[in-house]
C-alpha cells in the first residue's frame, strides 16, 4: 500500500534546486507523482506529491528539516489520502485576460464559489501588452463543473460575470 506526503517548499531561486530536492527524495525511496514548480519573483516554489511505503515516507518526513536546511529552503510536509473522486463533475478549462488590477483572483473565485464549482488548479502571469506595455493579467484554471449544472446557462452567467469585471475569457470542456 503506497502512503502519500505533500511536500511544500520555498527559497531563494538557484541553479540545481530541482535535482538537489528531487535527489534528496529518491536517495530515501520515495517517488515524486506530481509536482508544481516555479519562480515567483527571486524565489523558488515548489509542491511535490510523493509516494512510497511506510517506511520511505516515514524517513523522508523525519529528513524534511535537514533537507530544507542543506537546500535553503523553507520547507513544509504533510501525509495525505488518495484524492477521492470528485464525484459527478465534468472538468473545464477557463482562460482570461484583462488589464492588471486588484482583486481579478478574488472576483473570479468568488463566481465559481457561489455556484459550487471546485477551483482545481489555477495559474496566473502578469505582461506588457505588445506595442503599448500595458500591465496585463492572465489566469488559467481548471474546474470541476457539477454535471447536473446546466452549461448553457453557466456559459451566460460567466460571460456576463466577465463583461461586468472587463475580462475577455473562455470556458469550454477539457477534451480527453
Amino acid at each position: 500500500m503506497s502512503n502519500l506526503l505533500v511536500i511544500s517548499a520555498l527559497g531563494h531561486d538557484r541553479p540545481g534546486l530541482v535535482n538537489d530536492l528531487s535527489k534528496g527524495i529518491l536517495e530515501t525511496g520515495c517517488n515524486i507523482l506530481d509536482s508544481r514548480m516555479t519562480v515567483l519573483g527571486g524565489e523558488f516554489a515548489v509542491m511535490l506529491l510523493v509516494d512510497g511505503n511506510w517506511n520511505t515516507v516515514a524517513k523522508l518526513e523525519s529528513m524534511v528539516p535537514e533537507i530544507g536546511k542543506k537546500l535553503g529552503l523553507s520547507v513544509l510536509s504533510r501525509r495525505t489520502d488518495k484524492r477521492s473522486s470528485a464525484g459527478n463533475v465534468l472538468p473545464y478549462a477557463v482562460e482570461a485576460v484583462s488589464v492588471d488590477h486588484p482583486g481579478i483572483v478574488n472576483q473570479i473565485a468568488g463566481f465559481f464559489s457561489g455556484r459550487n464549482i471546485n477551483i482545481e488548479d489555477l495559474r496566473t502571469d502578469c505582461y506588457p501588452a505588445p506595442h503599448t506595455g500595458t500591465p496585463m493579467f492572465t489566469v488559467n484554471m481548471i474546474v470541476g463543473v457539477p454535471a447536473d449544472t446546466h452549461i448553457g446557462s453557466l456559459r451566460e452567467q460567466f460571460m456576463h460575470f466577465c463583461d461586468e469585471y472587463n475580462l475577455d475569457a473562455v470556458i469550454e470542456p477539457i477534451k480527453g
